[in-house]
């Protein structure tokens, strides 16, 4: 009896994963295959095409519009990551502490990574559009009485606010994870040793939320690395190609541009990219965590 109700448990797990599986593999998996083909062909999204070898990945490193996708995208998420999780560091501790209606503020903070982010985005386009270049006039400021997302200069700032305050809300709730499993006799322990404010943090808190601090940190460079969303409700990669984030430009010069094959190419080398930028992140952070 033993014997065979543990086959019939296997059967039950295989009858579950194996459509989990094969959904996987036609969603996922495929997909990419079939764009790693498509990456050595000159494919433009309809009709025949013809293989051309490596000619694709050569182009990418020669092609301007790439490179300045590249530099743009790294900057935003270098940026937004540090903003991100300065900020969600400082409110984890403030609704950490012992405050009034602390549930109902980390209820509040989590809303707005329950929106969609393009209805984040649409709604900020408004406010950058009228909303604040209003105040700007009520101010007397040239640089705020016109929209940031109509500048070259501003609009990456623009979207670093977007993505920023969507991402805060769930780093937020990860720190206050890693806040509360610090046991208090480690602040006990701190507190005869005369270790408060600032010591207290960089001595006692901070090295026992290392995990969390390395989860929020891939979780958020990822995320922004792969920003689309944003970009496409806020400027479409304007104003002249400025904030064209590399999935904006693998979308629609691939999608819509002809460059199906080319943009194959891109997006084989920005999966190449994020994963090793995400093992070095493991790394450097497991290192600590073990030195610690």
């Amino acid at each position: 009896m033993g014997k065979k109700s543990m086959s019939g448990r296997k059967m039950t797990f295989l009858l579950i994963t194996i459509p989990i599986v094969a959904l996987f593999f036609c969603f996922n998996t495929l997909p990419l295959i079939k764009g790693v083909i498509y990456s050595f062909t000159n494919f433009k999204g309809y009709g025949s095409f013809d293989w051309v070898g490596l000619r694709n990945y050569q182009d990418l490193f020669t092609d301007s519009r790439v490179g300045g996708s590249y530099l743009f995208t790294f900057k935003l998420a270098i940026v937004a990551t540090i903003v991100t999780n300065v900020i969600s560091l400082i409110l984890a501790l403030g609704l950490n502490s012992k405050i009034k209606f602390k549930s109902a503020f980390r209820g509040a903070y989590f809303i707005p990574n329950v929106l969609g982010a393009l209805v984040v985005g649409y709604i900020f386009n408004y406010f950058f559009t009228y909303i604040f270049p209003a105040f700007g006039e009520m101010l007397g400021s040239k640089t705020l009485s016109s929209s940031m997302l109509s500048s070259t200069k501003l609009a990456w700032i623009a979207v670093v606010i977007v993505c920023a305050w969507q991402s805060i809300a769930m780093n937020t709730i990860i720190y206050i994870s890693g806040l509360q499993t610090v046991p208090e006799d480690v602040y006990e322990a701190g507190a005869i040793d005369g270790a408060t404010g600032w010591n207290k943090f960089r001595h006692l808190t901070f090295p026992l939320i290392i995990p969390f601090f390395s989860i929020n940190m891939v979780l958020c460079v990822k995320n922004f690395l792969m920003v689309f969303d944003q970009i496409m409700a806020l400027t479409k990669g304007g104003p002249a190609q400025s904030t064209e984030s590399i999935s904006y430009l693998i979308y629609n010069n691939g999608m819509s541009g002809g460059q199906f094959g080319f943009q194959s190419a891109n997006a084989v080398i920005f999966f190449i990219v994020i994963v090793v930028i995400s093992v070095l992140q493991m790394t450097i952070t497991g290192k600590k965590e073990e030195q610690l």
